[in-house]
């Protein structure tokens, strides 16, 4: 087992391990329709009535546009050598395509020289959910025209920054915005439809490779990732039927994205029909090549290990979470189990994939309800997870893994999705009102972690 409160010190991990925050253009940037951005996805899916938690919409979000330089100063403060933030889409390509917003440019131009003025090291991540919605409207990640759009989208990001940037991420859990987007229903577009996950799926594997092509190929010395959330999956009993239903949740939650990277193609398992139709829907023996692409690093973020039973109600997938406060075990104030166990199980399954050249943690955090209290946020159980999963990380590095960075999520308090502004993830809080920054005692640890 891992000691969770074992005397962690940043040395420990090496002189050239990554220590970094990461942010996202929609959950930070607001401006959502100022100097030229075209609408995107969210900002329209954030206006329907019941789907964001509070009403709220990300229109100044954390007013990152306008306080960047304020905000990087606060990483910089904190001690981490890594800023990974995502470009807007539509704020560069307000349509999606054709016309070029150069006042857009101007801004992502502006942020990475700021990252190098203060000694950051800029990590950007060129999609990170927020879709233009004019190509939205053209059915989006579901369209045959995706990769098309993409390209074009990649060339001018890789054309106006790939001289000062050498970080790439193509795509930030292809998971997470092709099932909660278009077959949940949960996140933008808020489609629900079968036909339309497989095809967002299929698309979004055939850009991730795509995508690794287009900033190999034009990047200098590129250093090229993409990210995958993933969950270990355990069944609840040791019954056959709760083993399948946990061996479906993990080709669905942890196979689908990195199996096509690696070349091997999507998952194929007899035991769960979904998978031929996946296969069947796209003809996917044609493009197993197409899907392949040797990343120099993949990216991992784990927020919680999940635990299921066998359901009959659930179509296709059959099995439903059982929850982690029904288990009563350790669990954040979204629900999720805490298992810095399971997350370092994950971190060597994926290195033991093969053809794994390098892993960073692109993601790693937890919410809680935090209480500001004249000025003060002791946040100790965040404190408290921190240890635990940066000591899960060091102990896979230890025994051999080439583990080589630790991105915390996130800077500040943000919108968080369906969320709203309900999640506090924040290393900073965030007086959504005032927008006065405070930074937490985990914020404060990690500063003092990190001078070791």
């Amino acid at each position: 087992m891992i000691s969770y409160r074992n005397q962690l010190r940043a040395s420990d991990f090496g002189s050239d391990f990554l220590w970094g925050v990461a942010i996202s253009a929609l959950q930070n940037e607001g401006a959502w329709n100022v100097d030229g951005k075209g609408l995107s996805n969210w900002d329209v899916f954030a206006r329907k009535v019941g789907k964001i938690k509070g009403g709220v919409r990300p229109v100044i979000a954390n007013d990152f546009y306008y306080r960047y330089k304020d905000d990087l100063m606060l990483v910089k403060a904190l001690g981490f050598k890594v800023f990974r933030f995502s470009i807007a889409w539509s704020r560069i390509l307000p349509e999606g395509m054709g016309r070029v917003n150069k006042e857009g440019l101007a801004f992502y131009h502006r942020l990475i020289d700021e990252c190098l003025l203060l000694g950051l090291r800029p990590y950007v991540t060129l999609y990170h959910w927020d879709l233009p919605y004019e190509l939205e409207k053209q059915g989006g990640w579901s369209s045959h025209q995706m990769q098309k759009w993409f390209t074009r989208y990649v060339k001018l990001c890789t054309d106006e920054f790939g001289d000062k940037v050498k970080d790439w991420i193509i795509l930030n859990e292809p998971m997470g915005f092709t099932s909660l987007g278009y077959m949940l229903g949960k996140h933008a577009p808020g489609k629900t439809n079968l036909s339309m996950f497989m095809s967002a799926v299929h698309n979004a594997a055939l850009c991730q490779a795509e995508g690794g092509r287009i900033v190999r190929a034009e990047v200098a010395n590129a250093h090229i990732g993409t990210c995958f959330s993933c969950s270990e999956v355990l069944p609840y009993t040791d019954k056959p039927e709760d083993v399948l239903a946990a061996k479906r949740a993990d080709a669905l939650l942890n196979r689908l994205f990195i199996e096509p990277a690696l070349g091997r193609g999507y998952p194929d398992d007899p035991d769960f029909p979904f998978l031929e139709k996946l296969h069947l829907h796209n003809k996917a023996w044609k493009y197993k090549d197409r899907m392949q692409f040797n990343f120099d690093f993949i990216g991992i973020q784990n927020y919680f290990a999940l635990t299921v039973k066998y359901s009959p109600i659930i179509p296709y997938l059959h099995a439903t979470e059982v929850k982690a406060s029904t288990r009563k075990v350790p669990h954040t104030a979204l629900g999720w189990e805490i298992n810095a166990e399971s997350f370092y199980r994950m971190i060597r399954r994926f290195w033991h994939y093969g053809g794994v050249k390098e892993i960073i943690v692109t993601e790693g955090g937890a919410a809680f309800k935090d209480v500001l209290n004249n000025g003060i946020i002791n946040d100790d159980r965040r404190i408290d997870y921190f240890n635990q999963y940066i000591a899960a990380v060091l102990k896979a590095k230890k025994e051999g893994v080439n583990v080589n960075g630790y991105f915390a999520w996130t800077l500040t308090d943000n919108f968080e999705w369906a969320e709203g502004f309900n999640a506090k993830f924040g290393l900073v809080h965030v007086d959504i009102k005032t927008q006065l920054r405070t930074i937490k005692n985990s914020g404060y640890w990690f500063r003092d972690f990190l001078k070791t």
